[in-house]
C-alpha cells in the first residue's frame, strides 16, 4: 500500500508531457513482447521518441532554472557569457578567417598557374598551326624538348595531310567531332591540360598529363593539389555518354590506366605549433574527350598550411620563428589571461557584495510575506544596495499604513460602486407616451459617476418637460451636484404645476423655473459650483415647444434634412443670483427631429487634437435623420468612439433625441 501511495504521489507530480511520454514508452514495450512485427510498432516508437526528447528538453529546462535560481550562480553564468565566450568566439573568429584566407589564397595561385599553362599551351598549339608545313616539323623538334621540361608528358599530335606525333611513341590520337578547344579535359578517366586548334586543313592538338606531381609542382612548396570527379550519378553511363570510374567508394567502371600515386608528400612541414594543416576544394570544369562539346565538374583539392601560403605571396620568405608575431601573439595572450584573471578575482569580490544583499532582502521579503512587519535588514556599506537596504526598512515601516490606506480605498471604491447605482437610479426609466412625440436618451459616465443630468416628466396627459444639463467638473462633487440639479428640477416643476392649477394657467413657464433653480444652486453649493442647462415643454397637441437654455450647448433642429441650431437665452445657473433668463418658442412639425446633447459629444479629440465638432455631429443627424430615435443615439455613440479611436471616454456623453411623429 505505501508502494502504491508513492506511486500515485509521483504520478500526480509529473505533467503531461511527462505522462504521455511514460504512457507512449510503456506501450512500446508491451507491443515488442506482444505485437512483434506489427505495423503499429514503428508509430509507438515515433510517439516515445518524439514525446521522450520533448520531456528531457523540459526536464533539462528544469534543472537550468533550478541551477540559476541562486544569484550567486546567475551572475557566475552571466560572467562567464560576458568574459569567457566572447574571448573564444573571438579565438574562433581568428582562426576561421586565417582558415579562408589560407584556403582560398591557395586555391586561387593553383587555379591562376593551371589557367596560365593552358593558355601557353594554346598559344603553341596556335604558333604551331601557322607554321608552313616544310619548316614545321624542324621547329616542333626544337621547341619539344623546353616544353617538356614545362609540361611533363606532353605530347603533340599534327595532322595535315597525315599524321605527326610528338614524341613519335606518343599514343595521343585525333578526338572526334572536336573543334577549335581548350583547357582541362578528362581521357579514359585521367585529367589532361590540352588545346586544339583548327587552321584549314591544319589540326594541331597538344595535351599533357596533370597527375598529382604536376598539379602539385605548379606553385613550388604550396602543398599537395589533387584532382576529384563530383559525379553523383546511379552506376551506369551518364547522360553525356561519359562512363564514370571509381571515385569516393563508388562502383564505376575500371579506368583504361590507373591514376599514379604522388611520388612524395608535397605538404609542407609545419613552421610551428600553430601552424595547422589546411584544406579546400574549388570546382574545376573539364571536357570529356570521349564526348566532344560536353563537359562535366570537377574539383580541386588542395592541402596547404599558412606558411607555405604567406611564403608563396611574399617576395621573401617569411621565418615565422624569428619574427615577431609569435612573440606579439604570446604577449597578447598573457596580458589576455591577466586581465581575465583580476576580472574574475574583481567579479568574485563584487559577487559575495551583491549575493549577501540580495540574500538579506530575501530573508526580509520572507518575513514580511509572514506578516512580520518588525524585521530590519543589516545594512553595510554605502552604495545602491544599502540604499535598497535602507528603502526596504523604511517600506516595512509604511507597509501597515499603505495597507490601511488600501483599506480605506476599497470602502471609497464601494461607496463609489454604490453612488454609481443611486445615480444610475435617478435617470428616468422609460419615456413618458406621447402620440406626437418619441423620446430616447442616454447618458455614458467616463468615470464612475457622470456629471451630466438628463429628465424628461409628464404634465398631464398632453404636455412634456425636457431637461438636459451638464454640471462643472467630474466625479463625486459633479455626481452629487448632478443629483441636486435633478431634485430642484422635480421640486420646481410640481411646485410650478400647483400654482398653475390654482390660477388656472395652462404652462409652465421655462424661464422662471429656471430662474429658481438658480437661486437654489446658488444658496445651497459652493460658488465655483455650476451648470449648463436646457429645460424645455412640450405641447402635444399644439405640437409648441417652449424652452429655456441656460448656457447649455445649442439643441440641433433637423427639418426636412436641414439642421439648425436653436437659442441660447442666458448664461449657466448657480453662478450669479441676478441672472435672468428669456424664453423662447418653437412649433415643432411632423418630422422634425429634436436632439440635445452636452460636450461630451461634441468636444472629444482625436490622435491630432481635432475636435469631433458640431458640423460633423449635424451631417451625422443629416445622414441619419429618417433612422428611429435609439439607432440615433447609437450612431452618434459609434461615431464619437471611432473619432477618439479609444472605447474610454474622455467626457460624459449624454444625448437626447425626440421626433415628432
Amino acid at each position: 500500500m505505501a508502494l502504491l501511495a508513492r506511486l500515485r504521489d509521483a504520478w500526480r507530480r509529473l505533467d503531461g508531457v511527462e505522462k504521455i511520454f511514460l504512457l507512449a514508452l510503456l506501450s512500446c514495450l508491451a507491443a515488442e513482447f506482444l505485437l512483434s512485427g506489427s505495423p503499429i510498432l514503428p508509430l509507438l516508437r515515433l510517439a516515445a521518441y518524439v514525446f521522450g526528447a520533448w520531456a528531457a528538453l523540459r526536464l533539462a529546462r528544469r534543472l537550468i532554472r533550478k541551477a540559476i535560481w541562486r544569484l550567486r550562480n546567475r551572475l557566475m553564468v552571466a560572467y562567464a557569457f560576458i568574459a569567457v565566450v566572447p574571448v573564444a568566439l573571438i579565438l574562433v573568429l581568428a582562426g576561421l578567417g586565417i582558415w579562408m584566407a589560407t584556403t582560398q589564397v591557395a586555391v586561387y595561385l593553383v587555379t591562376s598557374e593551371l589557367d596560365q599553362r593552358t593558355a601557353s599551351l594554346k598559344a603553341s598549339a596556335q604558333w604551331i598551326a601557322s607554321m608552313p608545313g616544310a619548316s614545321r616539323d624542324a621547329s616542333i623538334r626544337q621547341i619539344l624538348p623546353e616544353h617538356v621540361r614545362r609540361f611533363p608528358g606532353l605530347e603533340i599530335l599534327v595532322v595535315d595531310s597525315a599524321e605527326h606525333r610528338y614524341p613519335e611513341q606518343a599514343a595521343i590520337d585525333s578526338p572526334e567531332g572536336w573543334g577549335e578547344a581548350g583547357g582541362a579535359v578528362v581521357k579514359a578517366g585521367r585529367l589532361y591540360a590540352w588545346a586544339r586548334v583548327v587552321r584549314g586543313q591544319v589540326e594541331v592538338t597538344l595535351m599533357t598529363p596533370l597527375t598529382v606531381d604536376v598539379l602539385s609542382e605548379m606553385v613550388p612548396n604550396l602543398g599537395e593539389v589533387n584532382y576529384r570527379d563530383m559525379i553523383e550519378t546511379a552506376p551506369g553511363e551518364r547522360k553525356d555518354g561519359y562512363i564514370p570510374r571509381l571515385v569516393a567508394g563508388k562502383k564505376r567502371a575500371a579506368p583504361a590506366e590507373p591514376r599514379r600515386e604522388p611520388r612524395k608528400d608535397y605538404l609542407p612541414a609545419p613552421a610551428n605549433r600553430i601552424d595547422v594543416e589546411v584544406a579546400w576544394i574549388s570546382a574545376l570544369p573539364v571536357s570529356i574527350w570521349e564526348s566532344a562539346g560536353k563537359s562535366q565538374t570537377g574539383v580541386l583539392a588542395v592541402r596547404s598550411r599558412p606558411s607555405a601560403v604567406f611564403n608563396a605571396v611574399s617576395a621573401r620568405k617569411a621565418d615565422w620563428e624569428k619574427s615577431a608575431l609569435p612573440s606579439a601573439f604570446v604577449v597578447l595572450a598573457v596580458l589576455i589571461l591577466i586581465v581575465e584573471m583580476v576580472s574574475l578575482i574583481a567579479g568574485i569580490s563584487l559577487t559575495r557584495t551583491i549575493t549577501a544583499a540580495v540574500h538579506g532582502l530575501h530573508e526580509a521579503t520572507l518575513r514580511v510575506k509572514e506578516a512580520d512587519f518588525s524585521h530590519r535588514i543589516q545594512v553595510q556599506g554605502n552604495d545602491q544596495l544599502a540604499d535598497l537596504s535602507h528603502s526596504f526598512n523604511s517600506m516595512t515601516e509604511n507597509l501597515e499604513l499603505l495597507l490601511a490606506v488600501a483599506k480605506e480605498k476599497e470602502r471609497l471604491q464601494s461607496e463609489l460602486e454604490i453612488a454609481r447605482e443611486v445615480q444610475s437610479q435617478l435617470y428616468p426609466k422609460s419615456a413618458p407616451t406621447l402620440k406626437g412625440l418619441t423620446l430616447q436618451a442616454c447618458c455614458n459616465p467616463a468615470r464612475m459617476v457622470s456629471g451630466d443630468y438628463y429628465d424628461y416628466q409628464a404634465i398631464g396627459e398632453h404636455r412634456l418637460a425636457l431637461a438636459i444639463g451638464d454640471v462643472a467638473g467630474k466625479g463625486i462633487s459633479a455626481a452629487l451636484l448632478m443629483a441636486t440639479v435633478e431634485s430642484c428640477v422635480r421640486t420646481q416643476i410640481r411646485h410650478c404645476l400647483q400654482e398653475a392649477a390654482g390660477n388656472g394657467r395652462p404652462l409652465l413657464s421655462t424661464s422662471k423655473l429656471v430662474a429658481q433653480l438658480n437661486q437654489q444652486l446658488y444658496a445651497h453649493t459652493s460658488p465655483e459650483k455650476y451648470a449648463t442647462f436646457y429645460l424645455g415643454v412640450f405641447d402635444d397637441e399644439s405640437g409648441l415647444l417652449a424652452y429655456t437654455n441656460a448656457g447649455h450647448l445649442p439643441p440641433i433642429l433637423v427639418r426636412r434634412g436641414t439642421p439648425q441650431l436653436l437659442e441660447v437665452n442666458g448664461m449657466v445657473v448657480g453662478a450669479f443670483p441676478f441672472s435672468q433668463w428669456s424664453e423662447s418658442q418653437l412649433h415643432l412639425e411632423s418630422g422634425d427631429l429634436l436632439v440635445c446633447y452636452t460636450d461630451g459629444v461634441t468636444e472629444p479629440e482625436n490622435e491630432f487634437g481635432e475636435m469631433f465638432g458640431e458640423q460633423r455631429l449635424m451631417e451625422l443627424l443629416v445622414k441619419h435623420s429618417d433612422a428611429d430615435t435609439q439607432e440615433i443615439v447609437a450612431r452618434v455613440s459609434e461615431s464619437v468612439r471611432q473619432w477618439t479611436g479609444s472605447s474610454d471616454l474622455q467626457d460624459d456623453m449624454t444625448l437626447l433625441v425626440a421626433r415628432r411623429n
